[in-house]
This record gives C-alpha cells, sequence and structure tokens, in this order.
C-alpha cells in the first residue's frame, strides 16, 4: 500500500472509531426519548416533561459523547443476550408495565403478593442501553415521576438486591433532633450491624469480579467529576446476564451507582405516598469497582452521607457513574 493510500485509511478507521461519540448530547438524548417512546409508548405530554428535565439540566445523559468510551457496545449486549426473555409476562402482569419485578419475600409470599415493583434495568430501564447518569436526585424523582413512577426508597433497592423485601426498618429514633448527616451516620450505624452478619451480593454470598458490569476504565484525566473530563464509560444494561438478584433484578452491583430516597422520619417514604421525600444515598457500586474496590457494596450496606443532601434540592450531587432506577407502588 502506498503511503497516501495508508494516510487515508487510517483517517477512515479514526473516523469511523469516533462516529459513535460524533452525536451532541442533545442528539444522544433525542435517540434516547424515541426509543423510550418505542418501548413504552409514552403519550406527548411524558416526552415533553422528559424532554424537558433533560434540556434544563444540561449534562443529564448516557454521558458527554466527546469523552465517553462504552467498552461493550450495544450490538454486542444484544448479541451475549440473544434469546435471553427480560420481558417476564408474569412480573409484566403484576407490575403493569414492562420490565419491572414485583418486589416481596419469598418465604413467606408470592410474586403476586408484592405491594410495590422495582426496575428490573438502571433508567431508562431497557435491557442493552446506556444507563442515563450525570441527573440530580431531584432530576431522577421528576424523571420517575414522568414515566409513571416514583424514586425507590432504600430499603426497597435493598432488598431487590438480598433477594427478600423486608419490612423498613429505618430507625427514626437515631435521627429525631439531629442534622441530616449526624441522623444519617447514627442510623446506619445501627443498620450496618444489624445486617453485617447476612452480608449478599446481588448474584451470591460472596464478591465475586467479572460476574457484573464492573471492569471499565476511568477515563484519563477524570479527577473530581468533571463533565468534560469525566467519561460515563459504562456496560449496556442487562449486558451480564448473572449480574441478577433472586427477584431477577439486573446491575444492582456494578456499573451506574443509583440515586435511592433514604427517609429520615415516617413521613419522607416514597414507599408510602410521600411527595417529601429524605436524603439521598447512593447505593451500589459502580463500572470500575473490579479494579477499585472504594468501599463495601453488600446489598443492605449503607452509605456514609457522600454529597449528601434532601432529595428535592436543587444542590443534590450529579456524576458520570451516578444513575437511578425507579419503583412503583401497586394498589
Amino acid at each position: 500500500m502506498t503511503r497516501l493510500g495508508t494516510l487515508v485509511l487510517t483517517i477512515v478507521l479514526t473516523l469511523l472509531a469516533a462516529a459513535p461519540n460524533a452525536q451532541t448530547l442533545k442528539q444522544q438524548n433525542a435517540k434516547l426519548l424515541g426509543q423510550m417512546k418505542r418501548v413504552y409508548g409514552l403519550n406527548p405530554d411524558q416526552m415533553k416533561r422528559i424532554s424537558g428535565i433533560l434540556a434544563r439540566s444540561g449534562i443529564a445523559g448516557q454521558g458527554n459523547p466527546a469523552v465517553t468510551r462504552h467498552p461493550m457496545s450495544v450490538d454486542t449486549c444484544k448479541t451475549n443476550t440473544a434469546g435471553k426473555k427480560f420481558d417476564n409476562a408474569r412480573f409484566r402482569k403484576i407490575c403493569g408495565k414492562r420490565f419491572m419485578a414485583p418486589l416481596y419475600d419469598p418465604a413467606t409470599e408470592r410474586p403476586e403478593d408484592a405491594k410495590a415493583c422495582i426496575d428490573q434495568f438502571e433508567f431508562p430501564n431497557i435491557p442493552c442501553t446506556y444507563p442515563v447518569v450525570w441527573t440530580k436526585a431531584s432530576e431522577a424523582a421528576d424523571l420517575c415521576q414522568a414515566v409513571g413512577k416514583r424514586l425507590c426508597d432504600a430499603h426497597e433497592w435493598e432488598g431487590a438486591c438480598q433477594g427478600s423485601l423486608q419490612p423498613p426498618d429505618y430507625r427514626f429514633d437515631l435521627a429525631k433532633g439531629f442534622d441530616a448527616s449526624t441522623a444519617v451516620a447514627r442510623m446506619r450505624a445501627a443498620s450496618n450491624a444489624k445486617n453485617a452478619g447476612s452480608k449478599r451480593w446481588s448474584y451470591g454470598p460472596s464478591y465475586k469480579a467479572g460476574i457484573c458490569g464492573a471492569a471499565s476504565t476511568k477515563t484519563a484525566g477524570c479527577g473530581g467529576g468533571e463533565f468534560n473530563n469525566c467519561g460515563s464509560n459504562t456496560y449496556p444494561t442487562g449486558a451480564f446476564p448473572k449480574c441478577v438478584s433472586k427477584l431477577g433484578v439486573y446491575d444492582l452491583n456494578g456499573n451506574a451507582a443509583e440515586h435511592m430516597n433514604l427517609p429520615l422520619a415516617p413521613d419522607q417514604m416514597a414507599s408510602t405516598g410521600s411527595k417529601k421525600l429524605g436524603v439521598t444515598e447512593m447505593k451500589g457500586s459502580w463500572f470500575i469497582f473490579d479494579k477499585f474496590r472504594a468501599h463495601p457494596d453488600w446489598c443492605r450496606w449503607r452509605a456514609p452521607f457522600w454529597h449528601g443532601a434532601k432529595v428535592r434540592s436543587p444542590a443534590s450531587h450529579a456524576n458520570y457513574h451516578l444513575g437511578f432506577r425507579c419503583c412503583s407502588s401497586l394498589n
């Protein structure tokens, strides 16, 4: 091959490699909205609300296209999961929506006894789709509401991960009279001590590398979590079929961390219909965890008040590896 031919080939290959990231965030979100409309049949009002939330954020989406480099393509995910029936007909009948799993205690209940359901995948809750990240907790709550759901309470996420939903065990008595940071510290100490003897990950009784989407690579130059420097290098949701809990919920370990509502008082529980909500908690590990285990991540472990804020605070935290999933109460 001539020097000119080599140069042309190099340019073509470079352009092809860059093509998946050549779109703008606005274009990426428009494509995502179209996908959500096809999968869920969203009405014009829902589309307008979701579009407005993403537009007002300016950073919420599947990652900054300029720097994000996903370690697995959507097509590879679809090939790896070909024949996998994620859309469980029994679950759909119980939950009334696609790709949701009922929350219950298998030791004493049937799936039909569930009082709530949880998304099987990180938002937008579509298998083989990159999760939405860079969302503040307030935006996550709004997006859940826009699709007819709500943000999950911490104990619901923990039950989905553990494979057994238990009654709420929040020690509100330890929170009363204290500021949020101190209240969380007191409550989490009691909860972690109570549950330390029953440690479990979504897929089994011990941590295992390679089971979940936790072997990606942090973008070079990513420091404190800047949008322009930190790629949301997540895997497609559901890409690891063994990364599933006994209740049929995926990616609770690995991939994006997830916003949840941690109530500090009885009137802050989303699961009881409260619109007040509590404070933020980041649940689950994230996409580099197999290489850098930054903190414990067993199912019922409750985290410190990292970047803590009220869920409805306009200043709640957003990050390149922080997403969410939604829950839905059943009548």
